[in-house]
Formats: structure tokens, C-alpha cells, sequence
């Protein structure tokens, strides 16, 4: 659990760390791990403490190795789903990135995004807490003693679906909260950059458990927004154990074909308070000012392909150099199947080759 009060300190800043596992047996041959809180920003401008994994190679010199700022896909909102927790205990589900990463000579900061901790209050898929946690979780891991990372090692964010949001939020973010970060490029794959267009695509359908997830995200971020108000007896009920039980697999499984009339008196949805909090975590208000790969399932079930399309659209209108890559496939599939080609768009910005682009 955080502090109370929280330490004073600066974004970045390393709250309490300790060795962890890197995940299953052989990701633990390829690196030293420990779990960290640090101090970051949220969505309302405040200091929050926020938790992470940093994992740094064993084959690298710590000292000249780049800097992965990742932020996972969907955990779920209770506390045994933390990203941090899935690590240490080998169940973390992109765990073969991170061992690639490693192999790669990259450390990695994996955050949790805020909200994990015994009473549960994460921030789902709202941008304006996602981009501060990555992008401190870098800061975290370049300050943590035991790393012995540079603060002057060149840093990529990546990460897919709510990862992807995350890390294209913390590329248009890091110039202004962070411009002492060598960021040298970005990469986000099934990117939920319209929560609007996302929300419409699962009403009713497979993923409906993720829109409910947001909601409770929302919520969780802008206290004002009064989900609760808005709920029936059976969307408290089923909310409350969302939050207190539920991981991706529950998520996806137990809520199928669910709609918000079965759990809300009215949809918050269509009310002004709440419009305006999803417009300010709508991706695209800014362009990123470094290379950028962009991905997506063109039969993406549960983030829907128009909108991201959109994204790299709008961004490349901004003049963002955007390399877009789409594959005839499926969300998940595309988990495990993007991997290679982020990879060799990592290493050839991290080697300084010229960014192509195909706006």
C-alpha cells in the first residue's frame, strides 16, 4: 500500500524498491528485477504513488543500456491482476516481449499504472494518468541505485492495446513533463486512442467487459464523474466484484454480450460531465516529435481498427513520422504476432538509422 501522506519528491522519484523475480525460470537467467513505487502524476494533476517492475539484462552493461519505458495490456482492476505481481509470479502474458527486450540488451520499466494496491483504484485506459506512469517509471528506473542505468540512455516507449494508448500517451506527453528523456521513438500496437469508438464497438458484444472496466477507470480517475449515481443494484454488485476479483480472463469471459441498460439506470455515457473527461483522454490533441510505429488487427474484436486508423491519420497530418503496419488478424493474436517487427523498429532507432515513414 502507498504512504500516507505520500513522501515528498519530485515525478520519478523511487518511494521504496525491492528484488523481484524477472518471471519464469529463463527470463530470470536473462536479468535482475525488483519491484518499485514511485512517485508520478494523475489525471488530475496530483501526486500518486504508482508501482512497476524494473528489469535490467544480465549480458548488458547497465550503464550503456537503452531504456524501455513499457506499459502492459489489460490486467484487470483487482489487486492480484497487478502487472508487477504477474511478473514475479511467471504469469505474465507478455512475457516473451520482455524476454526479447532483454535478449536485446534493453532494460525495461514496466509499470502498473496506478491504482494498485489492496483497496483498488486503477485508472483504466485514461491517458492523462497513463502517459505520466510510463513515462516515470522510466525516471524511476534510471534512478534507481541498484540498476546503475544512465539518466542519459536513450529511451523508447512501448506497449499494446491499453499499452499502446499508454505509450503514444507518454510520446505526446514527455516533451513538456519530462524533456530531459532521450526519447528516440515510439511504439504502440492495438492502440484504444477514441474511448468513444471503443465503448460503441463492445456494447453488447464479447469485450463488454472492458467497457465496464472503463467506467469504473474513469471513475476512479475523476471522483466528480459519480459512476455510482448512475448504476442499478446489479451493476453495483457486479461492478464492486469486478474491481475486487476480476483479471483479463474474467473480463473477457464473464461479461460477454453484457450492454449498460443491464447494469445502469441511465448510460453516463451520454452525460456532459463524462463526455468531456473521454474528449481529454482522446489521443491526437498533439503530435509525438519522434518516430512512431503504429499497429493494428484489422478484425480487432475489442479495439476497433476505424479508429486507430484515424489516429494515423491525424498524427500524420501533424507531420509525425508514422510507419503503420496492419495484419489480417485478430486483437490477441496480435499480441505475440507484432512483436517482431516493433523489435526492428526498436533496434533501428536505437542504432540512429533514418525513420522512414508511410503517411
Amino acid at each position: 500500500a502507498p504512504p500516507d501522506p505520500l513522501p515528498g519528491g519530485a515525478p520519478g522519484d523511487i518511494i521504496r524498491a525491492r528484488p523481484a523475480k524477472a518471471g519464469p525460470p529463463a527470463a530470470r537467467a536473462l536479468a535482475d528485477a525488483w519491484q518499485i513505487m514511485y512517485l508520478s502524476t494523475d489525471a488530475l494533476g496530483e501526486p500518486v504513488a504508482v508501482t512497476g517492475t524494473v528489469l535490467v539484462p544480465k549480458a548488458a552493461d547497465p550503464a550503456k543500456a537503452p531504456v524501455v519505458g513499457f506499459g502492459p495490456g489489460t490486467h484487470g482492476p483487482a489487486f492480484r491482476c497487478a502487472p508487477s505481481r504477474m511478473i514475479n509470479a511467471g504469469g505474465f502474458y507478455e512475457q516473451s516481449a520482455l524476454n526479447d527486450m532483454l535478449r536485446s540488451g534493453y532494460a525495461v520499466a514496466v509499470t502498473d499504472y496506478e491504482g494498485y494496491h489492496p483497496e483498488p483504484e486503477t485508472s483504466y485506459v485514461v491517458g492523462a494518468a497513463m502517459g505520466p506512469a510510463v513515462i516515470d517509471g522510466v525516471r524511476a528506473a534510471q534512478r534507481l541505485p541498484e540498476a546503475r542505468l544512465s539518466a542519459d540512455a536513450p529511451v523508447v516507449f512501448r506497449g499494446y492495446s491499453q499499452g499502446g494508448g499508454a505509450a503514444m500517451w507518454a510520446g505526446q506527453r514527455q516533451p513538456e513533463y519530462a524533456p530531459e528523456l532521450k526519447v528516440v521513438g515510439v511504439v504502440g500496437g492495438g492502440v484504444p486512442a477514441d474511448l468513444t469508438q471503443v465503448a460503441l464497438s463492445l456494447e453488447g458484444k464479447a469485450g463488454f467487459g472492458l467497457l465496464a472496466y472503463a467506467l469504473i477507470g474513469l471513475d476512479n480517475a475523476y471522483p466528480e464523474l459519480a459512476l455510482d449515481s448512475y448504476v442499478n443494484e446489479k451493476g453495483r454488485t457486479e461492478f464492486a466484484g469486478m474491481e475486487n476479483d476480476a483479471c483479463t480472463m474474467e473480463l473477457l469471459l464473464g461479461y460477454q454480450g453484457g450492454k449498460l441498460q443491464d447494469y445502469t439506470t441511465r448510460s453516463p455515457l451520454l452525460e456532459p460531465a463524462w463526455l468531456r473527461r473521454v474528449a481529454e483522454n482522446k489521443l491526437g490533441g498533439r503530435p509525438i516529435g519522434v518516430p512512431v510505429l503504429q499497429y493494428h488487427a484489422t478484425q480487432d474484436q475489442l479495439v476497433a481498427f476505424p479508429q486507430a486508423r484515424n489516429l494515423r491519420e491525424q498524427y500524420c497530418s501533424q507531420g509525425v513520422q508514422v510507419t503503420w503496419k496492419t495484419w489480417e488478424t485478430d486483437h490477441i493474436t496480435l499480441v505475440h504476432r507484432g512483436n517482431a517487427e516493433a523489435l526492428e523498429f526498436m533496434a533501428d532507432r536505437l542504432a540512429g538509422e533514418p525513420a522512414g515513414s508511410n503517411c
